[in-house]
Parts: structure tokens; sequence; C-alpha cells
């Protein structure tokens, strides 16, 4: 039986996708040793990155020629902006932070580099691409969130239990499961030169999640 595209383009990931459930900021979280003005940094740094991820969402439905895919992605569109960004907010309301002084934050250079990327494959490409690129954050919270939700005692920290209920929840896995099943179902018929370059911006961006948590832990500008 072949292999679905998901899975091939997890598996050429499989490394890089380690190394983020290793790094001292994620295993920080999960024992709740993380400094908290790291996190601080990661949460502005975050939801800054959010609404470009939307903004790639956005073009996907502007490439769309089915009115369904169109409605796909801008649901999604609408599921970051006024759903997994209520986690930002959460924090930022915990962390005095308003939304106001979060647009007075400058993007790390690395934050810049990894949306400009998505945001010129989702221009460049077309439905494929774009949920190749979207896909590599999406699914690879979703495996942390489900890997420290596993850490006894870990969902319930009084700071971090939060952050980990909310990637690890029911409703996050659907969402995710439903972004794999779309790009399993957008690439039925696709050739292996393209499955090839899928893979390549799949495993880009898997790099450019491992870089942001390096850019957090050591707090770059």
């Amino acid at each position: 039986m072949t292999a679905s595209v998901s899975y091939r383009l997890r598996d050429a990931a499989a490394s890089v996708w380690q190394a983020c459930l290793q790094h001292p900021f994620v295993t920080g979280i999960g024992d709740g040793t993380l400094a908290a003005d790291k996190f601080r940094y990661f949460m502005l740094q975050d939801y800054l990155y959010l609404f470009d991820y939307a903004r790639v969402f956005a073009l996907g439905v502007v490439k769309a020629r089915d009115p369904e895919l169109m409605r796909t992605f801008a649901a999604n569109v609408d599921a970051i902006l006024g759903g997994e960004m209520n986690i930002h907010r959460a924090y930022m309301k915990r962390l005095g932070i308003t939304e106001e002084q979060v647009f007075t934050v400058k993007p790390a250079l690395d934050n810049i580099s990894y949306t400009n990327y998505m945001l010129s494959v989702a221009n460049t490409g077309g439905p494929m691409e774009i949920v190749a690129a979207i896909l590599a954050c999406s699914w690879s919270y979703a495996e942390i969130g489900q890997a420290l939700a596993a850490i006894p005692g870990a969902a319930e920290h009084p700071f971090y239990g939060e952050w980990i209920r909310g990637y690890s929840s029911a409703e996050y896995s659907a969402t995710n499961q439903a972004l794999i099943e779309l790009l399993d179902s957008l690439t039925m018929n696709a050739a292996e030169e393209q499955i090839a370059y899928l893979t390549e911006i799949f495993v880009n961006c898997s790099r450019y999640e491992l870089g942001f948590w390096d850019m957090s832990w050591e707090m770059r500008i």
C-alpha cells in the first residue's frame, strides 16, 4: 500500500520534529521550568506570526477555484483569528499586555524570514503548496501538545497548563486532522515532481519551526 502524501511529508521531517520535541523551550513548558520572560517573548512573537499565518490561509481563498475549498480556507482564517489567538490573548491578559502593546513589538528576523517564506510559497503556488506550508506548523504543534499533555501533571500546571491544554485539545486535533486530510485529497493525483516540491516546502517550514524555538529560547531580535 502506497503511503499517503501527508505521511511521506511527516516522515521526511521526522528528525526536525524530534529536535523540536526535545528542545529546551518545549521541555521547559512540559516540566514548568521555562523562564516566564522567554515565554512572554515567544507569545508576543507567535501572536505576530499568526497574523501572517492567517494571510497564507487567506491566499488559499484567492487561489482556490472550488467554492467548498474556498470555504475551507476561509473557515481556517476565522479559526486562527477567533480561536487559536484566544490562547495568546488569555496569556497576554495574565501578563498585563494589551493588543495595542503587541503591535509596538517588532517581529524578530527569524519570524520575518519564516512568514515571508510561507507567503512566497502561497503567492507563487496553489492550494497544495499553501496547505503543505501551513501544515508543518499546525501538525507539529498538535504533536507537541499531545506529547506534553502525556507528562503527568503538565496540563494542570498553573501557568503553562492552559497552553498545553489548548494544543492538545480535541478541537485543535480535529482542525489539524482536517488539514492533513485536505492535503491528501488535494494531492490524490499529484505527480512525483509535485510531491518532491511539497516535501521541500514542508521540511523547510519544519526547519523554520525549530528555528522559532531557538529564536524564542535565545530571545533574538
